[in-house]
């Protein structure tokens, strides 16, 4: 009787076990972990159908399971730096457990692993552009006029336009995005903002966070870069407008600017037949968005 109320126990605290799991997403990260004679697995797609698996077992028992992005050449160097064989499973185990608190996860809902790797792949770009983009504005330091320093000035400049572009866009889903030209590429952030019945605006606090970092960047750097937003609401067309950065701020583009912008291949040049059901808009007047403490704007 003893034994049986020991196993219920552990079946009990099994399920109040949080776990991680790292996922080689693509083929070419799953060859590079297969020089390691500890991971036995010999087919991406088969090690794709057993985690799914497990990830199902885990949830019909009633455990909570994150996924996390596991990087070959990261885990290399974390065994280095942690005097770690990186050819037994132990360490892997504990690389796995340092993503579960510093890396990108996701939880597993029950959703198909299909849906869950792009998605994780989306986490790990966007919280890598923010990482790239909080270093380079910290590296900006102060400003040799004033004292301010530019990075914190930008993002507050950043906030409050934000904060403005939802105010005055009309009712709906709201899907903005602001690319910022730089080296060695153009940092590219993605901010959804839905509106339910009542007309509340929801946020991803991470998300929102990425986007007003990339913009600050913008601005505080006066790099080339724009920002479009495409509003979508019921039996209403959608609404695409935006802005270019200028200055310490943003200039709205014109209706034939945003349809050219969209109805031209970025490639070719050649024309692309616009979307049906959709209107190239001018933005609305923003007004006069306040300026960081200190006025920086020189």
């Amino acid at each position: 009787m003893a034994h049986t109320d020991h196993q219920t126990m552990r079946r009990v605290l099994r399920r109040e076990i949080a776990g991680t799991i790292g996922l080689l997403t693509d083929e070419h990260d799953f060859r590079a972990m297969r020089r390691y004679r500890s991971f036995t697995f010999d087919d991406h797609t088969a090690y794709l159908q057993q985690i799914e698996a497990l990830l199902k077992i885990r949830a019909s028992q009633g455990s909570h399971t994150s996924v996390a992005l596991f990087d070959p050449q990261e885990y290399a160097e974390f065994c280095a730096d942690s005097g770690l064989d990186p050819d037994i499973p132990s360490s892997r185990t504990r690389f796995t457990a340092e993503l579960a608190t510093t890396g990108p996860t996701l939880p597993y809902e029950g959703q198909p692993l299909a849906d869950l790797l792009p998605a994780l792949v989306d986490e790990a770009v966007r919280q890598a552009t923010w990482e790239y983009a909080t270093t380079l504005l910290a590296r900006l330091g102060a400003c040799a006029s004033c004292g301010e320093d530019i990075g914190r000035a930008a993002f507050t400049r950043a906030s409050g336009l934000v904060a403005r572009i939802l105010d005055t866009a009309r009712p709906g889903n709201r899907h903005l995005v602001c690319s910022v030209s730089g080296t060695p590429e153009t940092l590219v952030s993605v901010l959804h903002a839905d509106e339910d019945e009542d007309g509340a605006t929801y946020l991803d606090d991470a998300e929102a966070l990425e986007f007003t970092t990339v913009l600050a960047l913008g601005i505080a750097t006066r790099n080339p870069g724009g920002l479009v937003m495409r509003t979508t609401s019921p039996d209403t067309t959608d609404c695409i407008y935006g802005w270019r950065l200028r200055g310490d701020g943003l200039e709205a583009l014109t209706a034939g600017e945003v349809f050219d912008a969209y109805c031209t291949d970025v490639e070719s040049g050649d024309l692309i037949s616009p979307e049906s059901g959709v209107d190239y808009c001018m933005p609305p007047d923003l007004g006069d968005v306040e300026q960081p403490p200190g006025g920086h704007h020189h």
